[in-house]
């Protein structure tokens, strides 16, 4: 007894062989279908399908050259298996393809047989159009310019049209040859399934497989979609794993216990699907040593701070300014600058007229003071002594300051 009888199972529902049979008409796979239709229906030229390792492209390919109907289209699908093919080796593959029976060795007779051959079939009513698998093995600018000039055979329109379905490296591929990557008409992209979508494609794949029961409870397809990132490929290899370990513990059921053990096998837990799953390892402790790295890393004050400020220079004023400090505190600071300016003046003109009268003793001054001046000639009354009497006043005040 195989896990099928078991299961009660008239296929293997988790094959790794792309079978139309078991095609999953999900939402996005429905979508490029219609637009990468419509490209071919309407020969728009070049039209690509990118997509990540194990999203279906393949199958997607076979499905939609399953889907041309022969009366209208002359149709082929190529699969490139490695990187190393030559344009040459190329042109000849397609002309076979499209109905060329013995294509020529010589590059412009390979290329007139084709262009005639195209000419024919668009007679006739025939769009041709050509399918690429694994085109991201086209890697050499020679090949890509083979496509631009390919693209340029017309009429009243685009004779033939190309569909690429390829890794995502393959659009820097394409740019190869940029006036070819400017020819793409429509392009689509393949992503992985979400988790309602990872349900209805295992579920899709067991009904036609001939199951009578759902074998996985959904807590297990919860950690098949985890595990296998809605990749349908590593779901079709976790699930067949499953069926197989369950036929051998003679379990019905697939619970979430299973899928863990089988992608545990697989190498499937990642670091961070451990971490997501509950398998994160504990926290590091901090040690000492980064403790002390930290308090070594602050930031120690500045010297610059520590140095105390010296004392501050004396300031040097002027006379004016000695004077102005004199007359306020005699009294006068509020007296404008013009009526400070003429009391120096006066003052100026009595000590010329006390060395006028007293020549002898202005050159014996520095034994005592000089004597107290006395108004100016012009207001010698009574009021020139109150005068001097005010600036011996202000002289002994600046002497005190």
């Amino acid at each position: 007894m195989d896990y099928l009888e078991f299961y009660g199972l008239k296929d293997e529902p988790f094959s790794q062989a792309p079978s139309l049979k078991f095609y999953f008409n999900s939402a996005q796979h429905s979508r490029s279908m219609v637009r990468l239709m419509y490209a071919v229906d309407t020969m728009k030229g070049l039209a690509v399908l990118i997509g990540d390792i194990g999203t279906g492209k393949t199958i997607l390919a076979r499905r939609m050259l399953d889907s041309l109907p022969e009366e209208e289209y002359e149709s082929a699908l190529l699969v490139i298996i490695h990187s190393h093919i030559t344009a040459d080796w190329l042109l000849t593959r397609i002309a076979r393809q499209l109905g060329v029976e013995d294509p020529a060795p010589e590059k412009l007779k390979l290329l007139n047989q084709l262009y005639n051959q195209l000419v024919s079939l668009h007679d006739n009513g025939k769009k041709a159009v050509v399918l690429i698998d694994e085109a991201q093995m086209l890697q050499s600018r020679e090949i890509m310019e083979e496509f631009r000039g390919l693209l340029n055979l017309e009429m009243d329109g685009k004779l033939i049209t190309f569909v690429f379905f390829g890794l995502p490296d393959l659009e820097e591929y394409l740019h190869l040859d940029e006036p070819l990557a400017q020819r793409i008409a429509l392009k689509c992209r393949l992503e992985s399934f979400n988790r309602e979508s990872s349900e209805g494609y295992i579920n899709h794949r067991l009904r036609l497989a001939g199951a009578k029961n759902k074998f996985f409870t959904p807590k297990a397809i919860d950690f098949i979609h985890h595990y296998s990132l809605g990749v349908p490929r590593l779901i079709n290899t976790i699930c067949d794993n499953c069926l197989f370990e369950g036929f051998l513990m003679k379990q019905k059921t697939i619970d979430e216990a299973l899928v863990k053990n089988i992608a545990s096998d697989l190498g499937l837990l990642t670091k961070q699907q451990k971490q997501k799953s509950g398998m994160s390892r504990p926290a590091a402790r901090s040690s000492p040593l980064s403790t002390q790295t930290e308090k070594q890393t602050e930031t120690p004050p500045s010297p610059i701070s520590k140095i105390k400020p010296g004392p501050a220079e004396p300031k040097e004023e002027s006379t004016e300014t000695e004077l102005e400090i004199a007359m306020e505190s005699a009294g006068l600071a509020e007296s404008s600058t013009e009526e400070t300016a003429e009391k120096t003046g006066e003052f100026d003109q009595m000590l010329d007229e006390l060395a006028e009268e007293n020549p002898e003793k202005k050159a014996g001054e520095q034994e005592k003071e000089p004597a107290p001046p006395v108004g100016p000639s012009d207001k010698k009354n009574e009021s020139e002594g109150s005068a001097g009497e005010d600036i011996d006043s202000m002289l002994d005040d600046l002497e005190d300051k």
